[in-house]
């Protein structure tokens, strides 16, 4: 394309050339008009939508950015970055991108829009829901679409457990400070309760091979390694993984599912610190614990205490479990019950949160 058709309609172009599939002659027209110093700010954001549709949102992050700082109220630069920040699996940054661009302009519903169905990837769907009304009523999304996202919407409210990508989109934006946020407001304790409730079921002269499920930031490891021959730790999050890499205590770092890992080998002790709270039907994380234990070996676990059923989503979008749920998959799967209390392992604004921490002895 020649840079005159871009000059003259930067966004329509873009978005003509975009939908048909030629991203890439957007971003070359835009980067040598801004060479030439010939674009202005609706070109930087031509260029940064192109590079969204290219798959590079790293640099269209970088675009739109300096868009940002170039004009910092102009809604359609700030709704870009926004589209950018999102690309980028930034979603706290980009919903504030977008709630910005709603304050700057209140009657535009595509703002609106983004954010439900960030609010629906983030597993809030009430929020969702309510934001794409909002949306709707602005022109900002069509029926259809709406239709489709209260569809998704009620599937993540009867979920069995989290989805993997929320789960790994929440913890990669919380790593930078993971460990200094739960172990400060949140008061987090799993790690050491657990490993307290192991010191009392173990020679304390031994040393065991240990896998830690979720092992996030490498909390859970640091409670172990004193008493770990060898330490492996498994977890969605590649952010968190890098985290806990850097206190180079663990043998070996996994990045997975927890309830699709697939090891050759097993283990003395298996630990799981506040993972449980985003499975809600912990059947196949019970069958990985059993297939990766040793005869005799430990499952450790913490989730928040539930008491009218199984499973179910509390407030917070974390699984609560009953007593005799557990203890009825404890049976199912060869373990004995060996401790199951009552404890807490984390405080939400400020109040405890009633949990089992459970230590599971598999039969031989």
């Amino acid at each position: 394309m020649h840079t005159e058709e871009l000059a003259r309609d930067p966004l329509g172009v873009a978005a003509e050339l975009i939908a048909a599939g030629r991203a890439d002659e957007v971003v070359a027209a835009a980067r040598q008009m801004l060479a030439a110093q010939r674009g202005g700010v609706l070109t930087r954001v031509a260029l940064g939508r192109a590079l969204v549709a290219a798959g590079d949102s790293a640099e269209a992050v970088a675009s739109l950015r300096e868009a940002d700082l170039l004009s910092p109220n102009t809604p359609e630069v700030v709704l870009a970055f926004g589209e950018a920040l999102a690309a980028a699996g930034a979603l706290p940054t980009a919903i504030a991108e977008f709630q910005r661009a709603v304050r700057l302009s209140p009657h535009d519903g595509r703002p609106h829009w983004q954010i439900a169905q960030l609010w629906l990837a983030a597993g809030e769907p009430d929020k969702a829901e309510a934001t794409a009304d909002t949306a709707l009523a602005l022109h900002g999304a069509s029926d259809g679409a709406v239709a489709e996202l209260r569809v998704a919407a009620a599937r993540i409210r009867t979920a069995s457990r989290a989805d993997a990508g929320y789960v790994r989109h929440l913890f990669d934006q919380f790593a930078a400070d993971y460990d200094t946020r739960m172990r400060g407001r949140l008061g987090y304790a799993a790690p050491g309760i657990l490993r307290d409730l192991v010191g009392l079921l173990i020679d304390p002269d031994a040393r065991f091979d240990v896998l830690d499920l979720g092992c996030g930031t490498g909390l859970s490891g640091l409670a172990f390694k004193p008493i770990a021959k060898s330490l492996v730790g498994v977890d969605l999050s590649p952010k968190m993984l890098a985290k806990a890499r850097e206190l180079n205590i663990y043998d070996k770092l996994i990045g997975g599912d927890v309830e699709t890992l697939n090891l050759a080998r097993t283990f003395d002790i298996v630990v799981a610190a506040d993972v449980l709270v985003y499975l809600g039907d912990l059947t196949k994380l019970f069958a990985v614990a059993r297939a990766r234990l040793t005869p005799n070996g430990l499952w450790l676990f913490t989730t928040e205490k539930g008491d009218a059923q199984d499973f179910g989503l509390g407030k917070t979008r974390r699984y609560r479990h009953s007593e005799a749920y557990l203890r009825r998959l404890a049976e199912t799967h060869g373990f004995d019950a060996v401790s199951l209390i009552e404890c807490v392992t984390r405080y939400e604004a400020g109040v405890a949160v009633p949990s089992w921490a459970a230590a599971l002895r598999l039969r031989h």
